[in-house]
């Protein structure tokens, strides 16, 4: 197998960045952060879940039009409302060469939902993936058993963001071990990370295969991959243009002109899963008025941002919910841009003048966040941008249940399950960790925890779609866009095509 030790070429080395260099049989992704760790049940990251997801496999998986396939799983059954039964297919490896088998999803599912199961006292921070799962047991050899505590249609849906690991490996290395070294079953192995900088990984020759629905089913096209950790947007894309890389995510809608016009490279997008919006402060002296709220949201003109500064790569929302998202409500009215009608609700609710308020969010939507504050300060909203650390807003508009203390956060959620339970339950029930404008109706908990629980599809999907009508009646939130996922990518790459769920699955891609 080939290996390489040299170092990208002087274009990427301008921009303050090293890594090996690519080779016809050497893959390599730009990609924008590090993961956080390589334990694939202790972290609730995106960009974790999308490097490590290329060295681990799991029961089942997705493919790129998002449709639930079988992956470790040769198929699965719900045996009632609360059991599930999952086949487990023979013949399957980890990385070390031992044999996976069926008491090593037991354990994995077990890991991820036991109180204190990942080592040391601590508890999965994906427990809450997994819903109601009560208990889990290995009956018949090959069939795993999982048995919920109540109906909870979801569960296949979440299963292909679980990664199966081996018990004896977890219980060899422990917790400490299992956040810097793989033994996956998936179509690549680690060779290396270097943190900060890379993460190398080698094709897994005795690879089963992957999911039989998804082909080519065979072991990876190339030899090696590499995810280059390149946060500043300009230098992916210098290294893309200079055939550094082959792949880049997050393209910048500044820089898709320039792709399209190289001959090195092209764009590729995808529709998005994440929603963004603006939290008001529901709890605050000033946005406990709906007229301010609706005011708010007939300020933003997301038509203008949308074009001007996404390069019209986004759909506007008026809901929480992705326009491609199970149980969507398609029939929301719209708060239309109207700075005029904005600065009427202010008066009548008490600010002739005006009001001063302060917009929160983090230095990666900086720039639209601006853009935003001007179009509220036009409309009466006298906007200043706070610029926080995420872990620091988190802390102070994510705390479940705990007191708001800002006016308003500009922000987004990622639903990469594209199903209401992962997206409108955190942002919306009441004290929920994900409720940043501390928000509170109890119909809309009524509706949340009814579907949770609602086996039949149709009557599932209305519940949400009248909790998603209440919610725009009341306008929590100024609900804005979900933008599409944009990459930039060589034109030597094929076999390789985006997902809605933002994971960059390497097994197929191939260069030439």
């Amino acid at each position: 197998m080939k290996r390489t030790s040299r170092l990208l070429a002087a274009s990427l080395l301008a921009v303050g960045v090293t890594a090996p260099a690519a080779s016809a049989q050497e893959l390599v992704v730009g990609f924008t952060q590090d993961a956080n760790t390589l334990d694939p049940g202790n972290h609730r990251n995106r960009e974790t879940e999308t490097i490590i997801r290329n060295m681990f496999d799991g029961i089942l998986t997705r493919d790129s039009s998002m449709n639930i396939l079988p992956e470790l799983a040769e198929s699965y059954t719900q045996v009632s409302p609360t059991v599930y039964d999952f086949e487990i297919r023979e013949g399957v490896t980890f990385h070390d060469g031992s044999v996976m088998t069926a008491e090593d999803v037991r354990f994995t599912l077990h890991r991820l939902t036991a109180e204190g199961a990942i080592g040391d006292g601590q508890t999965s921070p994906r427990q809450s993936l997994l819903g109601p799962v009560s208990g889990v047991e290995v009956v018949d050899g090959n069939t795993v058993r999982v048995t919920l505590s109540e109906p909870w249609p979801l569960l296949p849906a979440m299963l292909p963001f679980q990664e199966i690991v081996s018990q004896a490996f977890v219980e060899s290395v422990g917790a400490d071990g299992m956040a810097t070294s793989v033994n996956g079953t998936g179509p690549f192995k680690l060779v290396d990370w270097r943190r900060g900088d890379s993460i190398i990984m080698e094709r897994f020759d005795d690879y089963y295969g992957g999911a039989p629905g998804i082909e080519p089913v065979g072991k990876a096209c190339v030899e090696r991959v590499i995810f280059k950790v390149i946060p500043e947007s300009a230098s992916r894309v210098a290294a893309l243009l200079a055939g550094d890389v082959h792949i880049i995510n997050d393209l910048p809608p500044f820089a898709i002109e320039q792709v399209e016009n190289s001959e090195t490279a092209k764009v590729m997008t995808v529709n998005g899963t994440r929603s963004f919006f603006i939290a008001m402060n529901v709890e605050g002296e000033i946005f406990d008025d709906i007229r301010v709220r609706q005011a708010a949201a007939h300020a933003i003109d997301k038509d203008l941002i949308i074009d001007r500064i996404l390069g019209g790569n986004a759909a506007a929302i008026s809901g929480i919910l992705s326009p491609d998202a199970f149980g969507k409500n398609m029939d929301l009215p719209d708060y239309a841009y109207d700075p005029e009608k904005a600065r009427a609700l202010l008066a009548e609710a008490g600010y002739p003048d005006g009001v001063d308020i302060t917009m929160d969010t983090t230095g990666a939507y900086k720039d639209t966040a601006e853009a935003v504050a001007s179009l509220l300060t036009k409309a009466g909203f006298n906007t200043k941008v706070a610029v926080g650390e995420s872990a620091l807003l988190t802390e102070k508009w994510r705390t479940e249940g705990g007191p708001k203390t800002g006016d308003m956060y500009f922000t987004s959620w990622g639903n990469g399950s594209l199903d209401p339970q992962g997206i409108f339950v955190p942002t919306h029930m009441t004290a929920a960790r994900g409720n940043s404008a501390g928000y509170a109706n109890p119909e809309i908990d009524r509706l949340l925890d009814a579907a949770s629980t609602e086996v039949d599809r149709e009557k599932r999907a209305e519940m949400y779609r009248e909790a998603e009508a209440i919610a725009n009646a009341d306008v929590p939130y100024v609900y804005l866009w979900v933008p599409q996922d944009i990459y930039g990518v060589s034109t030597r790459l094929t076999g390789w095509s985006p997902s809605p769920d933002s994971r960059i699955n390497l097994h197929d891609a191939c260069l030439n």
